[in-house]
């Protein structure tokens, strides 16, 4: 007969890795979209903490009694995760920004559709730059920075020592601000052939005033705004694997801001 002799104090550690791994998993990119199953998710970061209960080796952390001290500590551990997958999340903020701007000046924001990872109304040019950056982001295992970022926090910040310092709202605002430098490097290709676009357009309707420009303008910038986007498919890619390679030195300031207080 097999017996699990587990004490109240690792009890109430696997309790703290559970609600930090189940806070990450639940803000990531790709698992933590709403079309993944709660389910699946709280089962993921179940399995998760158990494998990594052994390994970490916090019997040292002291046992908390008090509710109010283990309550912040619960809230601290929750936060961590939250902070983590948003920084991540501002990523694609950003690419789908870019494909609002094009999409704009392309005439389609009006055709919107409904994503059904925030279930939002978006443009189409948002929504194909969101689901190919998401490829990208699975294609070169930018997952697995995830892992490494949860066995990495437990090393930095134990248990119930979560702390919030100015600079870690300095590397959140730097992070923020980053969104509109990703849409612009992201869409650039598009946004200044349709700007060029435009402009020899106001010269035509200035020399050929015959000419409805109108009728002549909306097909003519959505096929230059489509052929330039799979032109700039391939700098697509190289700027999204660059920007997710960088996203992990992001993680472990975050981290490292989190955990000096």
């Amino acid at each position: 007969m097999i017996s699990f002799n587990i004490s109240l104090p690792q009890l109430q550690i696997f309790f703290l890795i559970f609600l930090r791994v189940g806070a990450i998993i639940m803000f990531i990119p790709v698992f933590g979209t709403r079309n993944v199953p709660v389910l699946f998710k709280a089962g993921l970061a179940f399995s998760v903490s158990i494998l990594l209960f052994p390994i970490l080796k916090l019997d040292n952390i002291p046992f908390t009694t008090g509710a109010i001290p283990f309550g912040i500590g619960v809230t601290g551990e929750i936060m961590l995760g939250v902070i983590i997958g948003f920084s991540v999340k501002l990523i694609f903020t950003g690419i789908q920004l870019a494909g609002q701007l094009a999409g704009f000046q392309m005439g389609l924001a009006i055709a919107n559709v409904m994503d059904p990872i925030t279930s939002a109304q978006v443009s189409v040019i948002a929504q194909f730059n969101n689901l190919f950056a998401m490829l990208i982001f699975l294609t070169i295992n930018a997952h697995h920075m995830f892992l490494r970022a949860i066995v990495e926090s437990f090393r930095l910040i134990p248990p119930l020592d979560v702390q919030f310092s100015n600079s870690l709202i300095e590397h959140l605002i730097s992070l923020s601000g980053n969104i509109f430098i990703i849409a612009i490097k992201i869409g650039a290709p598009v946004i200044v052939a349709l700007l060029f676009t435009s402009a020899a357009l106001g010269l035509i309707a200035r020399t050929v005033p015959q000419m409805n420009i109108f009728l002549v303008a909306m097909p003519l910038k959505i096929v230059v705004g489509l052929l330039f986007l799979a032109f700039a498919l391939p700098h697509a890619v190289f700027f999204l694997k660059q920007i997710f390679n960088e996203s992990g030195k992001d993680i472990l300031l975050l981290l490292r801001a989190m955990g000096n207080g």
